[in-house]
């Protein structure tokens, strides 16, 4: 009998019902999160240039925060506050220095960004992490799953030592942070965590696999079925639950899993539970916490402070940032099935900052979200209006009638001959299928479930194309850029100097 797992398990169903009990109403959180955030950061710079005292004094700080404070994206905030921060000033826009900046590309082949985290912020994300432990509860898992091990599959933790603070990605920076009591279950472990190389880092997981008992795998899909390949080709296995028989959980995070659903399934002897989060450079914005859903419950208690723009073309520049004048709405004025482009204000002295995520809420009740897409993912050169959500949904469209694998894809609107013509790129391990039927198909399919898409197609837009390529190329490009494994991410929506350069590659290949 699993005594030690037994215990956990309780302890955990004890703690997540007492949780549910004490839970407080999210929109009264939220109002809490921005007064206390106010408060604190009222005598850095930012917080005296924007009269945060006056703000507090308000007789509705919320309302009056997003007519005082401007829209931030990072390359705003980064020259107009933060490279003071970079300088060696302290209070900029929180009380202090960080302790850490997260660098962040977000995408491959971008220059990275350099995100602030403080002490507040790990403490923050901590608070997440074991938030999402407790929700393991109500997912009808086995006593014994609490005793096994997890695989979380991030950067490297051998971050770079600056002097003042350190630098690394925040999967880095999250896992050199792990509480003393939780590190008999990590995996791979410190040494090899903090292996800089990618393929080397992966190599000795490839190598160590045997001496693990893992119960559950973190990471993001791409790379987390790049490694468990290789684990498989390595041992000569029929599916990684050969090797790790107690496999049971994926908590999959920073990009929609569905695209990755087949592929990853063929990896397994029988399904697993998968767990969506959303942790991102910017903070722990959400977790799955029940079963029922692949929707994320919004952390609306933990140092974050959340707006919401609607993600309609009006408000969306070329650049994928906002319009000045865009509004913005609070917790309270949601509307399920609408798309918003989120807004952060966090301890980490982010204010009004646009992290470049859309979402969506599918239970306003519950205050549960899914990401469906990037700003800058938004394809709309002649009016299509094509969401990363919307392009996800083609694809799986095509994996369904054609029994297909494709985990990857990118696209772009190319001007040929002096016409539109959306030109994708699918990776798929059946490089051979007929492209035609696939084109015609596809096309179809987005006229017939995008009204704007289609009105593009009758005019401006001329045509699709499309390219078949080995989904290792994908890989490959991220590697060319030297963006392999942690946090990085593909472009879905290229424009159309990266596409030349994307072509060019592909055809090198």
């Amino acid at each position: 009998m699993p005594i030690l797992g037994t215990i956990i398990k309780k302890l955990i169903e004890t703690k997540d019902k007492v949780s549910d009990f004490l839970e407080r109403d999210p929109v009264e959180d939220q109002n809490k999160v921005l007064k206390e955030l106010l408060a604190q950061a009222k005598d850095t710079a930012f917080g005296r240039h924007y009269h945060f005292d006056e703000i507090l004094e308000s007789e509705n700080p919320a309302e009056r925060f997003a007519q005082t404070v401007p829209f931030f994206d990072y390359n705003k905030i980064n020259d107009e506050w933060w490279y003071r921060l970079h300088d060696g000033e302290s209070d900029v826009t929180w009380p202090g220095s960080p302790s850490y900046f997260a660098l962040s590309s977000g995408t491959t082949g971008g220059t990275s960004k350099r995100i602030p985290i403080t002490d507040e912020m790990i403490q923050s994300i901590r608070r997440a992490g074991i938030r999402q432990v407790e929700a393991l509860a109500n997912f009808d898992l086995d006593p014994e799953f609490f005793e096994k091990e997890i695989m979380m599959l991030g950067s490297s933790t051998d971050l770079i030592d600056k002097g003042s603070h350190q630098e690394g990605e925040i999967s880095g920076i999250s896992a050199s942070n792990i509480p003393f009591w939780f590190r008999s279950y990590y995996k791979p472990g410190m040494e090899i965590s903090k292996i800089d190389d990618w393929d080397t880092r992966v190599q000795k997981i490839v190598e160590q696999a045997g001496d693990w008992d893992i119960g559950a795998l973190s990471g993001i899909p791409s790379w987390m079925e790049l490694m468990l390949q290789k684990v498989i080709e390595y041992h000569d296995l029929e599916t990684i639950h050969d090797i790790w028989p107690n496999l049971q959980v994926y908590t999959s995070g920073g990009v929609a899993f569905e695209p990755y659903e087949k592929s990853f399934n063929k990896l397994l002897a029988h399904p697993i539970i998968v767990i969506d989060t959303y942790l991102a450079s910017e903070g722990f914005i959400a977790l799955q916490s029940r079963k029922e859903t692949q929707s994320m419950k919004l952390l609306t208690n933990n140092g974050l402070y959340f707006e919401f723009v609607p993600f309609e073309s009006q408000y969306i520049q070329s650049d994928g940032s906002l319009v000045p004048d865009a509004p913005s709405i609070g917790l309270s004025d949601v509307e399920q099935g609408k798309d918003y482009v989120l807004l952060l204000s966090s301890v980490s002295g982010l204010w009004r900052y646009m992290i470049g995520d859309t979402i969506q809420f599918t239970d306003v009740d519950r205050y549960e979200i899914r990401i469906t897409g990037r700003t800058k993912f938004f394809l709309n050169v002649v009016g299509s209006q094509l969401s990363v959500n919307k392009m996800n949904d083609a694809i799986r469209h095509l994996e369904d009638k054609y029994d297909l694998k494709i985990p990857e894809f990118t696209v772009a609107a190319v001007k040929i001959d002096g016409s539109y013509y959306h030109h994708w790129y699918l990776g798929t391990d059946t490089p051979e299928f007929p492209v035609d039927e696939l084109t015609d198909t596809l096309d179809e399919y987005l006229q017939s479930h995008n009204k704007n898409y289609g009105v593009a197609r009758s005019k401006a837009l001329h045509g699709v194309r499309v390219n078949l390529v080995p989904k290792a190329r994908f890989y490959d490009w991220s590697e060319r850029n030297k963006k392999k494994g942690g946090q990085v991410k593909m472009e879905k929506v290229m424009d159309e100097e990266k596409f030349q350069e994307w072509e060019a590659f592909c055809e090198s290949q």
